[in-house]
C-alpha cells in the first residue's frame, strides 16, 4: 500500500526560522530521507512552494473556474495527486481542468520547489 505523507505546518513559522534553524530542520529531513531510502520504502517526495503560489481549478456545468490559493472547502479531503511536467501554469491549469474530480471537487495546482538539485 502506498502512502503520500503531506507535510502541513505554519508557513509563517517556517518563514520566521533563522538560517541556522532552517539548516537544522533540513538536516533532520535528510536523516529521515536516508532512513526511508535504507528501508526501501521511498518512492518520491518534493517540497512545495508556499500556498500563495497555488491555484485551485473547479469545473461546474462545463465552465472552468480558477481561484488563487488552496481554498478547498473543509468537506474535501486529499485523495491523490498527479505530478506533471508542464511548460507553464496555463498548461498546468488546463490539465487540471481535465481531471474528472474537478467537476465535483477541486484540483489544487502547486509548483514544486526547486531546491537546487
Amino acid at each position: 500500500m502506498k502512502y503520500l505523507l503531506m507535510i502541513y505546518g505554519d508557513e509563517a513559522g517556517y518563514a520566521a526560522l533563522t538560517e541556522a534553524e532552517n539548516a537544522a530542520l533540513m538536516a533532520e529531513h535528510n536523516v529521515f530521507t536516508q532512513e526511508v531510502v535504507r528501508r526501501g520504502v521511498m518512492l518520491g517526495g518534493e517540497a512545495l512552494e508556499p500556498t500563495h503560489t497555488a491555484t485551485t481549478v473547479r469545473v461546474r456545468d462545463g465552465k472552468t473556474f480558477t481561484i488563487d490559493g488552496p481554498f478547498a472547502e473543509t468537506k474535501e479531503q486529499l485523495g491523490g495527486f498527479y505530478i506533471l511536467d508542464c511548460k507553464d501554469l496555463d498548461e498546468a491549469l488546463l490539465m487540471a481542468s481535465k481531471i474528472p474530480d474537478a467537476r465535483t471537487g477541486s484540483i489544487e495546482v502547486r509548483p514544486i520547489m526547486n531546491l537546487g538539485g
